[in-house]
């Protein structure tokens, strides 16, 4: 559960589109979620991966390019015994080896998105207070859980 912010922060990012708010979410294997955690639109991927990457009990890890960080994100699971499952990104100067074939089960998490982007207030987050939007989209993967 993430914690409620201080007064003022209510994770809505601000850019030349508009106003965004960027979810965050953790799913088990069957792509059932686990795990939220709401940023402002503009920030890395990184930020919320602190947060859902805490008391991580896996054995393999999924994620996209964008969490390849070694000290942030592959030292962590190495420390918990987790497989890192993250393609490389192509900056890198030692390209590491990952199970392409595991890889393609990520496909569960972009579906879980999909399903929660069907509920108009996710789509377009019109809660003002970043805890009732966090409890709308905790309703709509509940929603989506039921079905």
């Amino acid at each position: 559960m993430q914690e409620l912010p201080k007064k003022g922060e209510q994770a809505i990012g601000r850019s030349k589109g508009g106003l965004s708010t960027k979810i965050h979410a953790r799913t088990d294997a069957l792509g059932n979620p686990t795990g939220f955690y709401l940023t402002v639109g503009q920030a890395s991927d990184l930020a919320g991966a602190d947060h859902l990457l805490v008391d991580l009990e896996v054995e393999a890890l999924l994620a996209d390019k964008a969490y390849d960080a070694d000290e942030r994100v592959l030292d962590v699971l190495e420390a918990c015994g987790a497989i890192a499952v993250i393609p490389p990104k192509r900056n890198r100067l030692v390209q590491r080896a990952y199970d392409k074939e595991l890889y393609k089960a990520r496909h569960l998490i972009e579906n879980f998105f999909s399903k929660i982007k069907q509920f108009r207030a996710i789509a377009t987050r019109y809660d003002k207070l970043s805890r009732n939007f966090l409890a709308g989209v905790h309703l709509a993967s509940a929603c989506v859980l039921l079905n």
